[in-house]
């Protein structure tokens, strides 16, 4: 039984980047061997084990054979007969292929060194094509290592628009759609991501109504601003704004298409939904009277839910920077007036004289009447 340091962290280690988790591959083994000596699994298509004190990943060398389609369309055979060349051939990238034991010896059968010494992103076999995730995979780490220099191999391009061009990309379920994207939006050009897969043919399978919108010059040339938002889901939220954008305003129906090629979160469709709808009227809620700020902030659920409505506020600040406009006085306002607003109440003695929903209306009114002597001073 030998084991290897496999995949990200000795690549990563290679590039001088920080290592966040490790995994291991192990030769000469079987599943019985592994729990007798206290691993837990935790893969059902292929033996995957927990180590009993790191809980880091250990997996039993396998091969694959594609037998269906999509990326989970593969039979999985594992043997203490499979080397650790064999195990490696599987993989998708020469750079992710690199195996380094325990006394820091590197075995490195399909050229991943020279190919992270030369900045290249380059697939190991032919059985690439196998696994459609793989294009965003590769799209994700040419956006992750562009500051780096890195870029996709020839050959490595021509297997994604390949790829793209079939039905694999259909057969992928949105939630490892959304895990790729979502990692690609965290990296340092996220841009990158997209360009690579409107290019290759793959964006218009995974989202047409975002390819479709990324067809214009200046959609394009805003993408490289998504890298200033230092937020995420901002960034998202960016991305849809950017795809929807009409003039002044912002497309609903576009914004909520897009959202939904994407299995997010609720909280981010709804984050996304809500700052894309109301953005034009929040920008210039200043142009409006008291009772027209009060339904714009009632439309926010500021009353029930303050914190979601200062983070959508937050969010609004921050997209005014990827187009490019002024500062708003008018968001600095209803960012103020939020918080002011729910610390309003009546008077209890008057309170008492009140029934049902005069009470509410009454707090309303006294809302409404804040928010005008707010707007005077």
């Amino acid at each position: 039984m030998q084991k290897y340091l496999v995949g990200g962290a000795v690549r990563d280690r290679l590039l001088s980047l920080p290592v966040h988790e490790q995994d291991w591959v192990v030769v000469g083994s079987t599943p019985q061997e592994m729990l007798s000596l206290g691993f837990r699994q935790v893969g059902k298509d292929f033996p995957v084990f927990l180590h009993p004190q790191s809980a880091e990943e250990y997996a039993l060398a396998r091969t694959e054979r594609k037998s269906g389609k999509g990326h989970k369309g593969f039979h999985v055979f594992s043997s203490p007969d499979i080397t650790l060349e064999e195990d490696l051939l599987r993989r998708d990238l020469t750079i992710n292929a690199i195996a380094q034991d325990e006394h820091g010896n590197l075995t490195d059968p399909y050229g991943g060194l020279d190919d992270i010494k030369n900045r290249i992103l380059r697939h190991i076999s032919p059985a690439f094509s196998e696994d459609p995730l793989r294009v965003l995979r590769v799209a994700r780490f040419a956006a992750r290592f562009w500051h780096l220099g890195f870029t996709i191999d020839a050959k490595t391009l021509e297997l994604m628009t390949s790829i793209s061009h079939s039905d694999e990309l259909e057969q992928l379920s949105k939630e490892r759609i959304w895990q790729e994207t979502k990692r690609a939006l965290e990296t340092s050009h996220p841009e990158i991501y997209l360009l690579i897969l409107l290019h290759v043919g793959a964006l218009e399978k995974i989202a047409p109504s975002l390819n479709n919108s990324l067809q214009t010059k200046y959609r394009l040339l805003q993408l490289p601003k998504l890298r200033n938002i230092s937020n995420y889901d901002f960034r998202f939220v960016g991305l849809v704004m950017l795809a929807s954008k009409e003039q002044d305003s912002f497309n609903p129906e576009i914004a909520s298409e897009i959202s939904k090629h994407f299995a997010c979160p609720n909280s981010l469709q709804e984050l996304t939904a809500i700052t894309s709808r109301y953005f034009t009227d929040c920008v210039n809620a200043l142009s409006k009277n008291g009772d027209d700020i009060y339904h714009i902030l009632h439309k926010l659920d500021a009353f029930r839910r303050e914190l979601r409505c200062l983070e959508i506020l937050n969010c609004m600040q921050v997209m005014l920077g990827l187009f490019d406009y002024p500062a708003s006085p008018s968001l600095d306002f209803l960012s103020t007036i939020v918080t002011q607003l729910n610390v309003v109440k009546l008077d209890p003695q008057y309170q008492k004289t009140l029934t049902g929903r005069e009470i509410g209306d009454a707090l309303v009114a006294m809302r409404k009447s804040h928010i005008e002597e707010a707007m005077k001073s």
